[in-house]
């Protein structure tokens, strides 16, 4: 049975059927959800939204907001407040470990059944065919309820598959970073819808003949000051050319296809734009976009380990935005899950898991010993909680070493730690 309740009544366990009004005063995507966890609530009662209509046969019915009050319950939210759900405390950090390891699960399943997706979206994109804003919506849908359920899951994941085809897989993982970035940037929902739709259609100009989006340094370096002779400066005019035909894109996810390449500096393409001529969401995509090229590699360019990456950029990328940079470090941690780090002990480890207080001392899953000189029995390690018994020293050096390909390894190790949080 539906039934309109007022905003103020609300309580968990209510199922929403329809939230009143345009999407742009509330800060959730989709209209049909559960109320189940204290900052969806927080963010409904502190939203514009006067009205809600609930269904009382999938979720609780009405009661009169003073009987679900409790003692020392916070206050409501004011009017306005952004929709980022609180840090967990650290000795709630165990949960928020298994709630990583639970989303990995359905990140998989997301992006197995949305590469597909991709795949026709960017193949009629080649053929001529139009696109829209409403084909990708479900998608962007998914990739920030994943995001807003754990930040560290779905880009986790991806780092860690060997699967996807490239171009699909980037797009994929830009658009969760661009989401992810957002979140920590705190922007507005519409700002992250758009932030979400940038980063998976900001390549979509790329084609075969190219090999797909061009790896960073590349790039920088073949660009000429003529964009129609350069192949690379090509795929940034074709892409934002398929997307203003659509005729429902907004204007920041073209402006971010045309200028994701562009650099503070003026070194960038296809049209040499430099410091505030260079929009916000662009700058952004700049960072996203070549933190995973960097990650994923390219042709004779192998992938970077992620905190290698994020290094690399503090050192070689001065047109980079250096505030968006310290919020993308702050959202990916020092060092990202994927990334092999090398342990006090003289234990080379993975990371698994991140924690959101202490960002220098996330997860890990050891794998070698260097004493021993030989695989040993995996480890799951919260450095955050194991008081200096371990620590990391830098990142692991995997040269010379008896090891599968390093994307095998990734892919084996998150699936060794996803099962062992499972049991």
């Amino acid at each position: 049975m539906l039934k309109r309740v007022e905003t103020s009544e609300l309580r968990l366990g209510m199922f929403i059927q329809k939230l009143e009004g345009s999407w742009f005063k509330h800060p959730f995507w989709k209209s049909k959800f559960l109320l189940e966890e204290q900052w969806m609530l927080d963010a409904l009662l502190g939203s514009d939204v006067d009205g809600v209509i609930i269904d009382t046969e999938r979720g609780l019915s009405n009661v009169p907001q003073r009987e679900v009050a409790t003692v020392g319950a916070p206050p409501p939210p004011q009017r306005g407040m952004p929709l980022v759900p609180p840090r967990p405390a650290a000795n709630k950090f165990a949960t928020a470990r298994v709630a990583t390891a639970r989303e990995f699960g359905t990140a998989r399943k997301l992006a197995e059944r949305h590469s597909r997706l991709v795949s026709r979206v960017f193949i009629e994109a080649r053929l001529g065919r139009g696109i829209s804003a409403r084909t990708v919506d479900p998608l962007i849908d998914d990739i920030y309820a994943s995001v807003q359920r754990n930040l560290y899951a779905f880009n986790g994941l991806l780092r860690c598959r060997e699967d996807s085809e490239e171009t699909y897989r980037h797009a994929l993982a830009t658009s969760a970073l661009m989401i992810a970035l957002a979140r920590q940037m705190n922007l507005s929902a519409a700002e992250t819808r758009e932030a979400g739709m940038a980063g998976l259609l900001l390549d979509i100009g790329a084609n075969q003949e190219t090999g797909g989006p061009p790896h960073p340094e590349d790039a920088w370096s073949g660009s000429t000051a003529d964009p129609e002779i350069d192949v690379h400066c090509q795929h940034v005019l074709s892409g934002h050319a398929l997307l203003k035909a659509a005729g429902d894109i907004p204007d920041a996810v073209l402006k971010v296809c045309m200028r994701h390449h562009e650099r503070l500096d003026g070194c960038g393409y296809p049209n040499r734009l430099s410091g505030d001529e260079i929009d916000q969401l662009s700058r952004m995509a700049a960072i996203c976009d070549t933190y995973d090229l960097l990650v994923a590699g390219k042709g004779h360019r192998p992938g970077l380990d992620p905190a290698e990456a994020i290094r690399h950029m503090g050192e070689h990328c001065e047109g980079l935005d250096p505030a968006i940079m310290v919020d993308f470090i702050e959202m990916v941690g020092i060092f990202p899950i994927g990334a092999f780090v090398e342990l006090r002990s003289g234990r080379l480890a993975m990371v698994v898991d991140e924690d959101p207080t202490e960002r220098a001392l996330p997860t890990v899953l050891t794998f070698w010993s260097r004493p021993l000189g030989k695989k040993i029995k995996s480890e799951a390690i919260m450095l955050s909680q194991c008081y200096g018994a371990d620590e990391i020293v830098g990142i692991a050096q995997l040269g010379g070493l008896n090891l599968p390909p390093l994307g095998a390894l990734r892919q084996s190790l998150l699936n060794a730690y996803t099962r062992a949080a499972a049991d």
